[in-house]
């Protein structure tokens, strides 16, 4: 019988056994071959990791608040929409999410004449 921290394998088949009870005394019997194997894994097993240890580049640009600046954000499209000042017949639209997320968002029209 092999074991790999808590789980326990056949030794004939490879089959994963019930789970290990820790007492080296108890015999599991493999549920596909029969085989008999005596509980070699231990009962508790404890580990512990640190952050470092899986480095990515994810977990170092995380942090708790996160700061957008508006201008970083690409957020404007172009709709054949008249300005009601100039009359051209293109502006920017933007959507902005200014309520809660149940709510419509709101859609900021600006022309390049400065009319919004």
């Amino acid at each position: 019988m092999s074991a790999i921290g808590s789980l326990v394998f056949c030794t004939d088949c490879g089959n994963l056994l019930d789970s290990s009870t820790g007492n080296k005394n108890t015999i599991l019997v493999c549920d596909c071959c029969g085989a008999e194997n005596k509980d070699t894994a231990s009962k508790i097993i404890t580990t512990s990791t640190k952050a470092a240890s899986f480095p990515s580049l994810l977990r170092q640009k995380r942090s708790a608040v996160q700061t957008v600046e508006r201008s970083d954000m690409q957020n404007e499209a172009t709709i054949a929409e008249t300005c009601p000042m100039c009359g051209r017949e293109e502006v920017r639209y933007s959507a902005v999410q200014l309520r809660s997320a149940d709510e419509g968002s709101t859609i900021f029209y600006t022309c390049d004449c400065g009319h919004k």
